[in-house]
Order: C-alpha cells, then structure tokens, then sequence
C-alpha cells in the first residue's frame, strides 16, 4: 500500500481536535460509562475538552459517542462542540469520527488530534508540544513516555502446572486450583514507551491506513498501531507522567491528586 505524503499541500493545515467517548470502559466496572465519572465537580469528558480548549491551535471539537449516549449534549463543555457516533470498536469509532471531520470540509493535509476522554490531566504545553512535531512529519506524533519499570514476559498456567513442589501441590485442595500468571523472562526496556494521547496525524493518510486495517481485518490498540502495520514513521514526543488515563477505580484517587495539585498551580 502506498500512502501518499500530502502534507506538504498545505502550508498551514488546520488542527481538528477528537475525543473519542462512545466505549463502556469495562475494566473500569461502573454502572456509568467512564467518560462521565465525576471528579472535582465535572466529567472526565468535561475536564479532557477544558484541557483541549487551553491550547492555542484548538477552538472546537468533535465528540464521538454511542449511539445511545443521551448524557453528552446536556453536559456544557469548555470549547464550541459537534457530535457523531462511533463503532463497536475504538478504530471504528476514530474512523466514524475522521469520515465527520472530511465531510466538515476538512484537507488531507490537515491534522486531527486524537484524544482520550479518559485523561483529563494532559498539560497544556504537552498538547502543543505534540502538535508542533506533527506539523513537522508527514505522518504524525503522539504522546508518550519511556518506561521506567522493569517489564515482565508471563504465561498462564495452573498452579499444578507450574509448581515442582509436590507436597504444596498435595495441600491444595483441587477445587481451589485457579489460572496465575508467571514470569518468563525481563524484557529490555531502552527502547520501550508507554504510549498516550493526543495522538496527532495528517488526516488523509490516517483515513487510508484506518481503511487498511478494516479491509484486513487487523486488531490494532491504537491509532499509531494502524499506521506501525504499514511501517509508517510516527513521532515519539515525550510527556508528562501525569498524563494518566483513568482505566481501574483507584485511577481516580490519583487523578483527583493530580488534577487538584494542577488546579493550585495554575
């Protein structure tokens, strides 16, 4: 597949900046979807759009929801907002939201920030950190941070399975035997980054690998995955560790920490 590089079409592309908001966040194991969990006094939703809105190159956004989200357009946001629906998947959901983007009159060359509504504490100098390295590539950038822990290998097994002490294995009672994770080996970190968001990319050439991955059936995690299958060069821009995304209940603990101590900065 060969991704024309437009970028250079247009000197001064525009910015269209994307919350993705149309998942569950089943991990997180609420009764409410995600986006609308309240710290401080508003939805994450709400503080991820007032985090975009603090940013020079930003004045509105599109919202991707369900389509049976009837809380997001009774919420008051902090920048001008127009809606679409997403997909069953989070890449659907981006590509619903790129289609809505192109049909707004939108260049390829342009640019559309992606990013979660689950991260609300991204700084403001990160967003457009990130954005002025994807001015300079044909393809993008995105947030990220290099790992600091050591990284784990693991299989699944039994206990049975994995242990040689026959006498532990004799004291368990069978009916307690349960899948655990075990170590196989240390990966080698220098190289290895913690992806985050917003993600930046040009949107003609994320349209085209986003339909890539749909004619082939692809799994990706990311929109910086799609365009990794094609072995595109996607900017790594360091952020800020704060930059956390609310996925498990204690997130939140943190999350207020952050936000509160932001809040006292600013």
């Amino acid at each position: 597949m060969n991704i024309n590089q437009t970028h250079s079409m247009n000197p001064t592309p525009k910015i269209h900046a994307m919350i993705v908001a149309a998942g569950r966040g089943s991990r997180f194991g609420a009764s409410v979807a995600k986006q609308y969990t309240m710290l401080q006094g508003q939805t994450l939703l709400q503080h991820s759009v007032a985090r975009l809105a603090r940013s020079r190159y930003i004045n509105q956004c599109l919202l991707v929801i369900a389509k049976d989200d009837d809380t997001a357009q009774t919420l008051d946001f902090a920048l001008p907002i127009e809606y679409t629906s997403g997909g069953a998947e989070r890449w659907q959901s981006v590509q619903a939201g790129v289609e809505a983007i192109r049909q707004s009159g939108a260049e390829d060359s342009d640019l559309v920030l992606i990013h979660d509504a689950a991260r609300p504490a991204v700084p403001q100098q990160d967003i457009n950190k990130v954005i002025e390295a994807a001015l300079c590539e044909p393809y993008g950038a995105i947030l990220a941070t290099p790992v600091a822990d050591t990284l784990k290998q693991s299989y699944t097994a039994s206990y049975e399975h994995a242990s040689t002490d026959t006498e532990a294995i004799a004291s368990i009672d069978s009916a307690k035997a349960q899948q655990h994770s075990y170590i196989i080996r240390t990966l080698e970190r220098s190289n290895m980054w913690q992806a985050q968001t917003p993600q930046v990319f040009r949107l003609g050439q994320l349209r085209e690998v986003l339909d890539y991955i749909e004619k082939h059936d692809l799994t990706i995690t990311d929109e910086a995955s799609a365009f990794e299958c094609l072995e595109l060069p996607i900017r790594l821009v360091v952020g800020n560790r704060q930059n956390i995304k609310l996925t498990y209940p204690d997130d939140a603990i943190l999350l207020s920490a952050i936000l509160n101590a932001q809040s006292q900065r600013s």
